[in-house]
């Protein structure tokens, strides 16, 4: 049965250069759509995306939200592109402070921005809060990149009441490191958002480093993939550990394998 599925993506070619987190994040959207699903896809609006190239432009009646990180209010624009070949559709996470004005993960220098941990929040408010004014409710929520690893986290306290959530399954996916640093001390304080409070990240190292917010974004979805041959191998065991529904690689020809997993998840 075709099924309304959101995809949350760290990157996706053609938009930023080739990895296999972005070649991913092209694929899995396009099989899933051509296997007869509607589907959405999001992923920020990094500095280095050529917009005029990109064919980007800005969403008027979604943009305009402020958003509050570390006690400060950040203007949350929304852009949005179609990739010609495969008529997928992205929408785009902009602000100047966190993205626009940036590199991607890494500075000038290759080292991780210290502010990483604020951004991925900015970045997870900002897709929901857009999917809940597109009045658009996905049966699955798909997290692509650790950059979309509190999105989980936010769906099942501070959007747990939402009518566009109510019966959305989430989905992460696990990949290799991308992550050096850990995202600094304030990454808790700064998570917190409605229902989405600091205590709840009390089992959790101070200093969250990417197998913290791996473990973050695995303890509260609904399944886990194994998304490449290189994963974290203390991932994969902590979601066997905690049982998880887990899809091991299914290799390259992973339509079908995805498919029936959001099957297995929405009839639980």
């Amino acid at each position: 049965m075709a099924k309304r599925i959101l995809f949350i993506n760290q990157e996706t070619i053609p938009y930023v250069p080739e990895t296999e987190l972005a070649v991913m994040g092209k694929r899995v959207p396009q099989v899933i759509q051509e296997h007869g699903n509607e589907i959405r896809t999001f992923m920020p609006k990094w500095g280095n995306i050529n917009e005029r190239r990109g064919q980007l432009h800005e969403v008027q009646r979604l943009s305009g939200m402020n958003l509050i990180i570390n006690d400060t209010d950040h203007p949350l624009i929304i852009k949005v592109a179609t990739i010609v070949q495969t008529r997928v559709q992205v929408y785009f996470i902009d602000n100047d402070d966190y993205f626009s004005k940036r590199q991607m993960l890494l500075d000038e220098n290759g080292e991780d921005y210290p502010d990483n941990g604020e951004r991925t929040i900015f970045f997870a408010r900002g897709v929901l809060e857009t999917v809940n004014k597109l009045r658009w409710a996905p049966d699955i929520i798909h997290c692509q990149g650790w950059m979309s690893a509190v999105i989980p986290l936010y769906l099942k306290t501070a959007y747990r009441e939402e009518p566009s959530f109510a019966n959305t399954k989430v989905v992460t996916s696990l990949f290799t490191k991308s992550l050096n640093s850990d995202l600094g001390e304030n990454f808790k304080t700064c998570i917190e958002f409605k229902d989405a409070k600091a205590s709840l990240l009390k089992k959790y190292n101070n200093n969250f480093n990417f197998e913290e917010l791996g473990k973050l974004a695995i303890d509260y979805s609904d399944g886990i993939i194994e998304a490449d041959k290189e994963v974290n191998a203390d991932l994969l065991k902590y979601a066997v550990d905690n049982n998880k529904p887990l899809l091991r690689y299914p290799g390259e020809d992973f339509g079908e394998a995805y498919e029936a997993f959001y099957d297995q998840l929405c009839q639980e």
